[in-house]
């Protein structure tokens, strides 16, 4: 029983309890054992028996609408049948609230998904009909029918709509159905056909040569032709490299993991979901964050996922006490909305879940709030709030041209069953005022994720790319907006296809027609394959549980029809009546001058006074909020994520990933955006955001700037007045400096009804343009980060402008805090400079000259100085005369707070006159401003002067608090407050982690160096598990003969553990967690008779090893392998220890220093007394324990070889250097035997000296040799050598 979180306080919830109902038919008539197995699932591992038949019903219950089986339950019912309860349908999980109501119960539940019950649910059983379809009379009322039917179905069409399509059904002289009404709806809305951007356009009476798209499409004239993809796919994508790559030999089935080298390209992919983000933050950034995932997946003939980027803007917080002066009081927001708190909270919780959940890392992004009354007292914020998901991945030179659709070949569906979800989403997000919609088609429209089921959709597709027989997959499209109508058509275009309804799976047995092919259900895509292909694609499918329909065929008579059981067929459409050319729309738009008035400050204000403010806002201010809970190192591909520094600061300006772990080749992004900027100029916004991003991809080593391609994404209230010709004009802006840089744009999307009714009054939000930039890394190592590191203790800070001379406020973080705008903002008015800037710098990179660097950008030079001094925990001083003299006509605040573009470099004294001389050559300046000095909580920031005047001096912590005090208030409103207030405290005491090194990693013995043959491992991985190729390729670099091994094939029967002298389990998220971490894993082992009995056998003999790392430690101790006294036979009561919910209340993403004690682990002989960083990433990591005793028994005694350690070399349980608060600051156990050893932390993700984030001086030397790869080489050795 736990409180219950309702945003705005409209409830006060008493108590609440989760509870489980379970449907079997004929459930009375299972056997004692069967109960007993379904009894210990649903209950603690500590109280297996204490499951109450019938529970407390005196109170509210909300549960799942009995005809939605939601992504909990199918993960619930296939831990059961793993179980071997076939009996089990259906599982669900209900909440029960003692309440006492002041209001409305709409925040205690979703009402898409769930519903109150006023009494107990015994049964699952629905009486409701499927919709019929009807015919829309055309034919006899003319437009007046379409109208009446734009109505009912909300299909949003406009007049031109309406006027084309009466045309067109009068021209071929038949009625259309309900469903081709819908379809056509979303198939040719605004979101999916981008009508704005193709269309003509004229500007105060003046027609535009161009369209939007062919000015955006022309910055490819000035730029290398290193495109592979551009404009014509899910993906754009450049130009990669050879790299050696890690493949199974079968993935139809368990094999070795083999190498072969292949030309890797690399892709890109951004989108926006902000209308489902409004209406359900939590539920619209996960599927933001799958769409895009899903656009990846569909580029070519597939492509390989590597990581993400997210991005945020939303309204005024109005955080609970905590009071922001810029922040209005009483400004009505609407009910259909998530306020913007929710939105901040809510949908990067959505956004980091799903990632977390598939494994895919989230490494760069932003966050940015407004919400301002203008000059004219026009009120401008993000109502309708930003929800930005980018991705970079990688694809097979011979999967990038998709095949033609030729008649015979097979249409597949794979993935999730169809929902009534996201029903009508591609039209409602094109209402030009989000608001004007229905409030229950609003929140209808919007999706529902199973990253779960994602994941086991890509490790399907990825098999087929996988294979060494050559990929099956003939053409790939990912389902998006407008649902199976939409993908399907553009599947079999220009062909035509003919799809069977009865052949998709459903989770809803009440859904029309109309809603099967229209809903945007989740985790789903379509493929084309030849008929020869069919069983190698459903065996793949049965060993990853993933569901695949085989629903139709291309017929080649160019039409799409869906045949249903009986009667006339829904959908009977040509191809060209839908995808085909269809006329242009025009657009007349105005110009309207923006209300500017000049700034004005506060008379006498200080700088001190200023940051005060502008520290807190939370563009500047810290984003750990955002960071701490999203993990940023699966894949073990990560060479550089948003944390930095000896206190994992986030301040990262650039991502940088990994090809393949073999070779130092890979990629770079970067993100850019300045939409406040845009509102007092949206030419020199559009600028700035390409400035911004490129000054951003700067600090990675690139293959050149003419190599540099971006993502535009516009997101903007385009047909509203004056918004139009802004929006031109910012495109016109951005095409045009992008032409003199010589990067060029090769995708992105645009939302444009970014305006929201509140009241009387229409909310538009600032329009915003984030630009993407991307880029091939030669050496993902030639890096450089915000963090001071005082190089020799003679570091010095050098400033680079790129406008020099200028310190315009207009647009800025000071002029926002002050509630203002201002009339002049900064621009890129030479952007041969900004070139210049760009090529030197990448220069001093490859030579290893730069120890420190940042960017200029919101919160100006003053922010820029003060982040890289929180990153690196040191001070800095002096401001020197070199500079000073530049202001002389200018007052500190705008010199220290203009966020006109530049850099702010750290270099050692004995590098900076080489330094310079490299801006100079190049007609930049290059100013000495200060030197680094100082280090840890004393630090101070001193001798600040301008002309002569000392403008600052400060403490390091106390500033730095000031930065960090946004994120904290929004940390706590999602983690435990003790937690959030034990990390604020203990940054102002801190200096680094503790790390120490007392062995030589090159001397632990090497399989090859003994001439011994490799030994075989079992990466076993179970449905949801994501962390089994880098655990893979720390076993292949150990010399281990490394095989792929799901649970499927050792419970099939077609794999057996006899010939392995290791198994181990890897982390993940195996059943998405649903029955508490590991639990359905453990009930595999446990109950499924072939599972168990291999497991029994492989654990009984004396010669072997196994290791279980994040969720496969959650398994071990679930399974009693470890942390006890006896390791008999599996178990299913006898655990001493299981691991819980972190004490912090949620996911847990850090990197922290583990220490290595004495004990008789195998894996760990020879490292004992090292303390060595290694990143965590899990959600349930806490250790309890049966009983006091048995935790005395393992805390004190050598069954726990390893524990977080604080900065002093202690064990500790103080968050976050202990993430998950277990006792002792337990990290890991091993049995008696030491043949078993479980831990959380990940070493298969810093067994390179660039997967470390961070290291002192003195450890990262050593680094190459790879401290953690040890325990890998221990173990190869000892199964190698044990008889």
């Amino acid at each position: 029983m736990t409180g219950w979180k309702c945003w705005g306080g409209e409830l006060d919830v008493k108590r609440l309890m989760e509870t489980f109902l379970c449907f079997a038919p004929g459930a009375d008539s299972l056997s004692p054992q069967k109960k007993h197995v379904l009894v210990w699932l649903l209950s603690s591992p500590f109280a297996p028996g204490q499951l109450a038949e019938d529970l407390l019903s005196l109170c509210v219950i909300s549960s799942r609408r009995l005809n939605f089986s939601t992504a909990w339950s199918t993960n619930a019912v296939s831990i059961c049948q793993s179980a071997g309860l076939s009996e089990v349908t259906r599982v669900e999980l209900s909440r029960r609230f003692l309440v006492q109501v002041i209001g409305e119960l709409y925040c205690l539940y979703d009402s898409m998904t769930e519903c109150i019950y006023p009494h107990p649910i015994y049964s699952f059983a629905v009486d409701t009909q499927p919709q019929d379809v009807f015919e829309v009379d055309i034919l006899g009322h003319g437009r007046a029918a379409l109208e009446k039917a734009n109505d009912e179905l909300g299909l949003a069409f406009d007049s031109w709509d309406l006027d084309y399509y009466s045309d067109l059904f009068r021209r071929v002289q038949r009625n259309p159905t309900s469903v081709e009404c819908f379809d056509l709806a979303q198939s040719n809305s605004e979101h999916s056909r981008h009508w704005f951007f193709r269309g003509r356009v004229t500007i105060d009476g003046q027609e535009q040569k161009d369209t939007l798209f062919g000015l955006v499409m022309g910055t490819q004239c000035h730029s290398n032709q290193n495109n592979v993809i551009k404009f014509c796919d899910n993906s754009s994508g450049i130009a990669g490299m050879e790299v050696e790559c890690m493949y199974p030999g079968d993935p139809a089935h368990s094999s070795a993991y083999g190498t072969r080298r292949s030309t890797r390209h690399v892709i890109f992919t951004a989108e926006t979901h902000n209308f489902p983000t409004g209406v359900a933050p939590f539920s619209g950034a996960t599927t933001g964050t799958g769409g895009r995932i899903r656009d990846i997946q569909s580029a070519g003939k597939g492509g390989h996922v590597i990581a993400g980027t997210a991005g945020y803007c939303f309204g005024n917080l109005r955080i609970p006490g905590y009071a922001l002066p810029w922040e209005e009081a009483g400004w009505e927001y609407p009910s259909t909305f998530a306020t913007p708190l929710q939105v901040a909270v809510e949908a990067s919780d959505g956004a980091s879940d799903y990632g977390n959940k598939f494994g895919e890392p989230v490494l760069a992004g932003f966050a940015r709030s407004f919400g301002m009354r203008l000059a004219d007292g026009e009120r401008r914020e993000w109502i309708k709030p930003i929800m930005f998901s980018g991705g970079l991945g990688a694809i097979e030179d011979q999967h990038v041209k998709k095949e033609t659709p030729e008649p015979g070949m097979e249409v597949v569906k794979i993935g999730g069953p169809v929902y009534r979800i996201g029903v009508g989403g591609g039209a409602a997000s094109s209402i030009q005022v989000q608001g004007d919609n229905a409030a229950a088609r609003d929140l209808g429209a919007v999706q529902r994720g199973d990253a779960e089921m994602e994941q086991k959709m890509n490790r399907a597709l990825r098999a087929c790319l996988e294979r060494p027989g050559g990929n099956p997959i003939c053409s790939i499209h990912d389902q998006g907006a407008g649902g199976n109508g939409n993908v399907l058509k553009e599947l079999s275009e220009p062909a035509g296809a003919v799809i069977y309804a009865s052949k998709f799976k459903t989770g809803d047995p009440t859904l029309s027609v109309l809603e099967l092919w229209g809903a945007e259900y989740q985790e789903s895509n379509a493929l084309l394959i030849r008929p020869s292909n069919s069983d190698f694609l459903k065996q793949v499918c049965l060993r990853e549980k993933c569901p695949v329909d085989f629903v139709g065929r291309i017929t080649g008579d160019g039409k799409v029809c869906a045949q249903p059981p009986t009667g006339r067929h829904p959908v009977d459409l040509k191809l060209d009546w839908v995808l085909g050319k269809m006329p242009q729309k025009e657009f007349k738009l105005e110009k309207v001058s923006p209300p500017l008035k000049p700034l004005t400050l506060p008379p006498g204000l200080s700088v001190l006074d200023a940051l005060e403010r502008v520290l807190r806002l939370p563009s500047v201010a810290s984003k750990r909020y955002l960071t701490n809970k999203v993990d940023r190192s699966v894949t073990g591909l990560v060479a550089q994520q948003q944390c930095v520094g000896p206190l994992h600061t986030p301040l990262a300006d650039v991502a940088v990933v990994a090809l393949s772990p073999f070779g130092l080749r890979g990629a770079a992004t970067a993100v850019g955006e300045q939409p406040i900027k845009g509102l007092v100029s949206p030419g020199a916004g559009a600028r700035m955001a390409v400035g911004e991003a490129l000054t951003n991809l700067v600090f990675a080593r690139v293959s050149a700037l003419k190599d540099v391609k971006c993502s535009g994404n516009w997101m903007w209230a385009a047909k509203l007045p004056g918004e139009g010709a802004n929006l031109w004009e910012a495109c016109q802006a951005m095409c045009q400096v992008m032409g003199q840089l010589g990067v060029a744009v090769d995708g992105g999307k645009d939302s444009l009804s970014m305006a929201a009714r509140v009241g009387k009054e229409t909310v538009k939000a600032p329009g915003s343009l984030v630009i993407s930039v991307y880029a091939i890394c030669p050496d993902i190592t030639a890096t450089v980060t915000p963090d001071l590191e005082n190089p020799d203790g003679k570091g010095v800070l050098l400033y680079v402008p790129v406008s020099p001379g200028q310190y315009r406020l207009g647009g800025s973080a000071l002029a926002q805090c002050y509630g203002q705008l201002g009339d002049c903002g900064p621009d890129l008015e030479d952007p041969d400079k900004l070139s210049a800037c760009f090529n030197a710098t990448q220069l001093l990179l490859k030579d290893r000259l730069l120890s420190a660097g940042h960017d200029v950008s919101d919160g100006g030079l003053i922010s820029c100085l003060l982040e890289m001094a929180f990153a690196g925990n040191h001070g800095i001083d002096k401001l020197s005369s070199s500079l000073t003299a530049q202001f002389s006509c200018v007052s500190a605040l705008e010199v220290l707070f203009s966020e006109e573009l530049g850099l702010v470099l750290e270099v050692s004294e004995s590098n900076v006159a080489r330094v310079c001389r490299s801006y100079t050559d190049a007609g930049l300046a290059c100013y000495r401003i200060g030197r680094t000095r100082g280090f840890g909580p004393e630090s101070m920031v001193r001798s600040m002067r301008i002309c002569g005047e000392e403008v600052l001096r400060g403490s390091l912590p106390h500033l730095r608090a000031l930065w960090e005090s946004t994120s904290f208030q929004l940390e706590r409103l999602q983690a435990q407050r003790l937690c959030v207030r034990q990390e604020e405290e203990g940054l102002a005491a801190r200096t680094q982690p503790y790390y120490k090194l007392t062995y030589d990693p090159a001397q632990t013995p090497r399989i090859q160096q003994l001439g011994l043959t490799p030994p075989r491992v079992a990466v076993v991985r179970e449905e949801g598990s994501n962390g089994d190729r880098e655990m893979s390729v720390s076993l292949f670099m150990a010399g281990f003969e490394v095989w792929d091994v799901t649970m499927q094939d050792l419970c099939s029967g077609s794999t057996n553990l006899d010939p392995f002298k290791a198994v181990v389990f890897v982390g993940g998220f195996s059943y998405a967690d649903v029955l508490g971490s590991a639990k359905g894993w453990a009930a595999t082992v446990t109950f499924n008779p072939r599972a168990r009995a291999e497991f029994e056998r492989f654990r009984r003999r004396g010669d072997t090893l196994s290791l279980g790392v994040c969720n496969g430690c959650q398994l071990l101790a679930l399974l009693g392998w470890v942390g006890g006294e006896n390791v008999g036979s599996i178990p299913t009561q006898s655990s001493d220890v299981i691991l819980t919910h972190n004490k912090s209340g949620r996911f847990e993403s850090r990197f922290v220093s583990v220490g290595i004690l004495p004990s008789p682990a195998i894996m760990l002989q020879g490292m004992e007394g090292s303390a060595l960083g290694a990143w965590v990433a899990h959600g349930e990591g806490l250790m309890r324990f049966r009983s006091s005793e048995a935790q005395e028994r393992v805390v004190g005694g050598t069954l726990g070889p390893l524990r977080y350690m604080d900065d002093s070399g202690s064990p500790t349980e103080v968050y976050p250097l202990n993430p998950n608060g277990s006792p002792g600051g337990l990290a890991g156990l091993c049995s008696p035997d030491g043949r078993h050893l479980a831990m959380m932390p990940h070493p298969e993700r810093t067994v390179l000296s660039w997967q470390w984030p961070w290291a002192p001086g003195p450890l990262r030397a050593s680094l190459p040799s790879s401290p953690w790869l040890s325990m890998f080489r221990n173990a190869a050795a000892w199964c190698q050598t044990v008889q």
